[in-house]
């Protein structure tokens, strides 16, 4: 499956939850999925199995045929533009002082790629989390501790880092601060 159609998927699924003021742990129950699973299929961090699919559009209390309307299997033209206007906040399972602002998705062969801003608070926190695929981040602004498994790696404006999203991975915001970084996640659409 193209893999900006698996984006396009847990775009709809976020964008029909919001529209009908539905929290992310009320669709989760319906859905009998995880919270966390649900927010990752939004985010586009994981791919849902087909029943998954079809029991979050069920829970969403909306038409199979409906639900994949607008959703292309080619993007159009040989370019993406997004407008800093059309930036959007996008919510993470359990974390607080993080601000995600989706600014891109595509793809790119088999590769499905999300591009955000993550700006994190003075003390922002959540638990480590996990990512199929790849994470780059670039360090725009500030100075950030970066949890990979249980090494420690301090990053300051300007800095990148490349790793394998399966290693538990969060950044932490010891400054007195705001930090903001460029975040890439790699996700391959092959099984």
């Amino acid at each position: 499956m193209n893999s900006a159609i698996l984006l396009s998927i847990g775009k709809k699924v976020h964008e029909i939850r919001t529209s009908k003021k539905m929290k992310l742990v009320e669709l989760a129950a319906l859905a009998n999925v995880s919270k966390g699973l649900l927010s990752q299929i939004e985010n586009g961090r994981t791919i849902p199995s087909l029943p998954v699919l079809l029991q979050i559009i069920k829970a969403l209390d909306i038409g199979y045929s409906t639900f994949f309307e607008g959703i292309e299997n080619q993007p159009a033209g040989n370019y993406m533009l997004q407008r800093k206007e059309n930036y959007t906040l996008t919510e993470k399972e359990e974390a607080r002082g993080f601000s995600y602002f989706s600014i891109l998705s595509g793809s790119a062969g088999n590769a499905a790629l999300q591009f955000y801003i993550l700006e994190l608070e003075p003390d922002a926190s959540r638990e480590k989390v996990v990512t199929n695929g790849y994470t780059y981040l670039y360090l725009l602004q500030g100075k950030v501790d970066y949890i990979l498994d249980r090494e420690i790696l301090t990053l300051h404006e300007g800095d990148s880092l490349f790793f394998n999203g399966n290693v538990p991975h969060v950044p932490k915001n010891n400054s007195g601060s705001q930090v903001r970084m460029l975040v890439v996640y790699i996700l391959s659409s092959e099984k």
